[in-house]
């Protein structure tokens, strides 16, 4: 009787313990606009390629698609959001925002947005990380304070991880930014990921028991 329950115990853990293999590679997505899609950067050099070599060096193998859009708002990666994200997909990294600021979309329209990305993101399994972005000072400051305050905001509400402004280090660098001042360089963009490795690890790990 007693072996029984072992072997039914086992069986019953088999499929935990094999998804919390260390070894196996974690399926992770960046959802975002151009500035995860790499615009004007050859592919090695985008946010998602650069991210995933440093995860890789840093011993936590990752198996990355980069669902980068350019132009796009956080409502279109909401629309796209069932392909843009396969079933299976432990992880999702969400760089969307930047779009909507520039072109003074109302926040409420980037807030509901993007609650319902994670949401339904969650709502599958899937954890998730919010990067921040920061109003441009065009639109006024009641603007840039309701806009601002969306990513802690939800990253607070939802209990997920933020790396606050994902162009930290960058924006506004002439030197870091490609002719267009928006859009990181390569160097720019090394940056962007020395910066978010420690949260995007610490982010990572617990989904392998690290």
């Amino acid at each position: 009787m007693h072996i029984l329950v072992l072997m039914l115990a086992l069986m019953t853990a088999g499929p935990a313990l094999a998804g919390s293999d260390p070894a196996k590679p974690i399926k992770l997505v960046v959802l975002g606009d151009s500035l995860s899609a790499g615009l004007g950067l050859s592919a090695p050099d985008s946010f998602p390629a650069k991210l995933q070599k440093a995860l890789q060096a840093n011993g936590l193998p990752i198996d990355l698609t980069n669902a980068g859009v350019s132009g796009d708002t956080s409502s279109g990666g909401r629309d796209r959001l069932d392909w843009s994200v396969p079933d299976g997909t432990e992880a999702v990294i969400v760089e969307l925002g930047a779009n909507d600021a520039l072109r003074g979309i109302d926040p409420a329209v980037t807030r509901k947005a993007l609650t319902e990305i994670v949401t339904r993101l969650k709502a599958r399994g899937i954890a998730v990380m919010l990067c921040g972005m920061l109003a441009p000072p065009n639109y006024g400051s009641d603007y840039a304070a309701k806009f601002n305050a969306i990513y802690p905001d939800l990253a607070k509400e939802f209990g997920v991880p933020l790396y606050p402004f994902f162009l930290d280090g960058v924006a506004a660098d002439p030197k870091l930014n490609q002719a267009d001042g928006i859009h990181p360089t390569a160097a720019g963009v090394d940056i962007i990921v020395s910066r978010m490795l420690p949260r995007v690890e610490a982010f990572l790990r617990p989904l392998r028991g690290q």
